[in-house]
């Protein structure tokens, strides 16, 4: 299928690895310009590299940004030129009981991982409307619907994105502006791969017997039974990029292997 993506400019929020790497990865395949960002001009660089030694045909480019810092936050928007397609993926995760998150750590992780997706929608979205095309992509979670026990300010982040990505496409009507989120399960990013990996050690357990583990015992409702690999979310952001996804707004479609378990 011809996503007709060769057109078309993306910035990608935390794409240096995991998610939004797949996605940028994708998208270059696409014949798509891809922007990457990540919080040192040093991953950026890293990343750069090896997705030019994937595909040498990329036109790639990268911004630093850490979006705990203001000023870093200004000079990204300063430098971003008009976006036909921007990914909201950055973010963080932590593992903390409800009495242990301080006021501050409700505060820093909305800044990240929703106040990013706003000052980008923000900054983007108006140029999108006056071309009369442009997609938001908003990668949230299926913990914005299970919120999970021990990462609440993570699901309330989550789930904030569903509201804000629902609310920009009221936006939109009328026009060939799009704005989406995608709610992926339980992904075999880096993050879980060292913590895999870790275990393994600990355990003295091969690292396919303790991600069977980890599935069957924090995820008893999937249906597929294994991590998602960052490039099947990818797939689905990809479409969403595209012009043929037109009839898709104000969605929150679901890439979680069937964590989900209910209708809507």
């Amino acid at each position: 299928m011809e996503l007709q993506l060769k057109s078309k400019k993306a910035f990608i929020s935390g794409s240096t690895q995991g998610i939004g790497y797949a996605i940028a990865k994708a998208l270059l395949l696409e014949g798509t310009e891809v922007i990457i960002n990540g919080r040192t001009q040093g991953k950026i660089d890293s990343a750069i590299e090896k997705l030019k030694s994937e595909i040498p045909s990329a036109r790639l480019s990268g911004i630093a940004a850490d979006f705990t810092k203001p000023q870093q936050i200004k000079n990204l928007l300063d430098k971003l030129p008009e976006i036909d397609i921007l990914i909201n993926n950055v973010g963080v995760f932590e593992l903390k009981s409800f009495a242990d998150i301080s006021n501050q750590d409700w505060i820093d992780i909305f800044e990240i991982n929703v106040l990013s997706s706003i000052r980008l929608s923000r900054a983007l979205f108006p140029g999108m409307l006056k071309r009369n095309w442009g997609r938001i992509i908003f990668i949230s979670s299926e913990s914005a619907i299970n919120i999970p026990e021990n990462m609440i300010h993570y699901g309330m982040t989550k789930t904030a994105m569903l509201s804000i990505s629902r609310g920009l496409a009221e936006l939109t009507k009328n026009t060939g502006v799009t704005v989406n989120s995608i709610l992926g399960g339980p992904t075999y990013s880096d993050g879980v791969a060292s913590a895999v990996n870790y275990l393994s050690s600990a355990q003295d357990k091969d690292i396919e017997s303790v991600k069977s583990e980890l599935m069957a015992n924090l995820n008893p409702t999937s249906l597929i039974n294994r991590f998602i690999d960052p490039s099947e979310i990818a797939n689905l952001a990809v479409y969403l990029s595209s012009p043929l996804s037109i009839a898709t707004n104000g969605s929150a479609l679901r890439a979680d292997g069937g964590v989900l378990n209910t209708i809507i």
